[in-house]
């Protein structure tokens, strides 16, 4: 390294943004993570005894990725090498290669090769890599904010371990909050700021697991705000929203607010209101609700107050659920949005709902009766001879694929415990059902 390139990473380093001088640089000083980076985990474990071999680091933007492979390289004997995949190219990656080639030919080092976004290489630059991950020449670390099994090689992740990061817990981003606003070797203590615990708690929250948008609020607070006549910058509540761009919404997790909204947001689905829906909808992600939470009460609001008047709509809540996981937000709005004014906008039923708590609560007053011979399993060693499943009429022998036929226990004949409505499908469903009677005689 020459004088200028001394000069021009020292003045990078002061200069840095907060969030990229808070870098933890050892694994204790990781905060978060504790499912893959605990004392006890392999991770923590194979950086620690330098045993690393090659992985992908899966998780949103601000939740430790390149943090974790900064560590990494703080500890390792081995030489650490870093591209970034947006702007690197064969020529970068072919250097690479050859200085690892010499490493360990001459030295017996090995290299590791950090590639942030690894998901923007096509499949041709991932190909190159291969075949040094595969013979060891170079210890891939890849980083990446899209689901790695869609978007890298099949070859690359057999030869990876996949860890996936979360988003940090409140906590853990509060904590890193105020070591950046007291921390005076790496943060902005030198600066005599302070911090009240409602803006603390609040850029926590609002920061929805992303520590790097905390960090980034912090700074721009205490660097543009004005002392006080303490001599002190302090981080209020009011510069807080101001610096993260978000207006404190009164949404407490824990508290009535929660319980209130999520209530007003079930009732508007279940009242055909999409409008109010989506405004409750927009409110909880506002306010950095789990977009899993959101995406159970969708379902169960399909299952619940839709039911059969449009069994499509649990299809949609189901699949949503699913899709809110991949995409993560802030896409996941999209898709949240979508399911809510299906459900909100679908007919209504609660027949089935209401059938399976009066079947439940017949049980709780009447014992179980026995299941009739006919219904009964026929196909087990000695089945026939006890008379099991004999006199079974099979259902598509018959016109219109129904027979009239003793279901429900002896004793039981008649019981009603499904109503469907004249709501959407549940229509059809009733329409549907008469006629098989009307064809079968049992409505003569």
């Amino acid at each position: 390294m020459n004088l200028f390139d001394y000069m021009r990473e020292n003045t990078m380093e002061k200069e840095s943004p907060l969030a990229s001088r808070m870098r933890p640089e050892t694994l204790d000083e990781v905060v978060g993570q504790k499912h893959i980076i605990g004392r006890d985990k392999l991770l923590y474990r194979a950086i620690k005894a330098d045993k690393l071999g090659s992985v992908i680091f899966y998780g949103p933007p601000g939740t430790g990725k390149t943090t974790l492979a900064k560590v990494i390289a703080n500890t390792t004997s081995a030489q650490f090498r870093q591209i970034n995949a947006t702007v690197a190219g064969k020529k970068d990656m072919e250097e690479v290669v050859n200085e690892a080639k010499e490493n360990l030919g001459m030295y017996g080092k090995k290299t590791i090769l950090f590639v942030d976004e690894i998901h923007r290489f096509n499949k041709g630059q991932q190909d190159f890599l291969l075949p040094y991950v595969e013979d060891g020449t170079l210890i891939l670390i890849g980083a990446t904010t899209e689901n790695p099994y869609f978007e890298v090689n099949g070859a690359l992740l057999s030869r990876s371990k996949i860890f996936e990061l979360r988003p940090l817990e409140k906590e853990a981003v509060k904590e890193l909050i105020h070591r950046a606003v007291y921390d005076e070797a790496k943060g902005m203590g030198g600066y005599g700021g302070e911090i009240t615990e409602e803006a603390a708690d609040f850029l926590a929250d609002a920061a929805g697991g992303d520590a790097r948008s905390a960090l980034n609020a912090v700074e721009l607070g205490i660097l543009t705000t004005d002392r006080s006549e303490d001599g002190k910058i302090w981080i209020n509540l009011e510069v807080a929203q101001e610096c993260i761009q978000k207006r404190a919404v009164r949404y407490d997790k824990d508290g009535d607010s929660h319980y209130d909204t999520i209530s007003a947001f079930i009732k508007s689905m279940r009242g055909s209101d999409p409008d109010a829906a989506v405004y409750y909808l927009a409110r909880m992600l506002y306010a950095g609700e789990d977009i899993k939470f959101i995406a159970r009460r969708i379902i169960i609001c399909a299952a619940e107050d839709v039911g059969m008047a449009d069994p499509q709509a649990l299809v949609v809540a189901v699949n949503a659920s699913l899709a809110v996981e991949r995409v993560g937000m802030p896409e996941a709005r999209i898709i949240l949005a979508e399911a809510v004014t299906y459900v909100a906008t679908a007919p209504k039923s609660n027949a089935s709902y209401l059938a399976v708590d009066e079947a439940m609560e017949y049980l709780k007053n009447h014992r179980a009766l026995p299941v009739p011979a006919h219904l009964q399993d026929r196909h087990y060693s000695g089945a026939a001879k006890l008379g099991r499943g004999l006199d079974y009429q099979y259902a598509h022998s018959y016109p219109h694929h129904y027979v009239k036929q003793q279901y429900l226990p002896d004793g039981m004949e008649g019981t009603v415990f499904y109503r469907p409505t004249d709501n959407g499908y549940e229509r059809q469903v009733t329409q549907w059902m008469e006629f098989l009677k009307r064809e079968s005689g049992e409505q003569e």
